[in-house]
């Protein structure tokens, strides 16, 4: 079970769906979604927040994934680090490696959409409104084509944390608008309240204080003995 002295490092989006069940007094951070798309800037604003807790925390569960390596090379300086052994943040949504996996030999070719996602707004369909400003319409659009060329399913995913009808608009809109076939899929909670609560077993990459996060540990189980 994590300790008192426990502190949650997340994304924006992953935190949407931590807050319903933040067990009571626990401290967090938010770290801004649009970090993902420098990993390596990514990896220092997250050093930054980790170093930054101590001396009072003594164990730091991060609301990541491996996430394009964005977590390898970070450093436990004086602190548990706790990380579920997943690729990104949809198997958390998803509840599983394994269910993400389903999903993408099922329907490899799809978008996910969650709460998070769509508050956050830093998607590619954000950006369609910008690129018709700056190219005109007709380079938008092929633009567009060229950015979403591998999808073929906009998927919302469930996870019975929050009224879901705005989502769902926003969702049928933005399939309509990109030629997208929409979907919503079965979220779970079940490894978020893992991370949240423990117990904390294969499906985490825990590091002990003086160690150091590396790609091996998402693919094999770390000797803790």
């Amino acid at each position: 079970m994590p300790h008192p002295h426990t502190k949650i490092i997340a994304c924006a989006t992953v935190i949407e769906e931590m807050l319903p069940l933040l067990p009571h007094g626990m401290a967090y951070q938010v770290l801004d979604f649009g970090l993902h798309r420098n990993p390596e800037a990514l990896k220092r604003a997250l050093q930054d927040a980790i170093d930054a807790s101590l001396p009072t925390v003594e164990t730091v569960i991060l609301g990541y994934g491996l996430c394009s390596q964005a977590v390898v090379g970070l450093q436990a300086n004086g602190c548990r680090l706790v990380v579920p052994k997943v690729d990104d943040c949809i198997a958390i949504f998803l509840g599983s490696s394994q269910d993400y996996k389903r999903q993408a030999r099922a329907e490899p070719g799809t978008y996910y959409l969650t709460k998070g996602w769509i508050e956050a707004g830093d998607g590619p369909f954000e950006e369609y409104d910008g690129l018709v400003e700056r190219y005109g319409q007709e380079k938008a659009k092929w633009l567009m084509g060229k950015m979403l060329k591998s999808y073929t399913r906009l998927a919302l995913i469930n996870t019975g944390q929050y009224e879901l009808e705005r989502y769902r608009d926003y969702g049928r809109n933005t399939a309509a608008r990109f030629g997208l076939r929409y979907e919503e899929i079965p979220g779970s909670t079940t490894l978020i309240e893992k991370t949240l609560n423990g117990p904390w077993d294969d499906d985490f990459v825990i590091v002990r204080p003086g160690e150091t996060i590396t790609f091996i540990d998402f693919t094999t189980p770390r000797n803790t003995a």
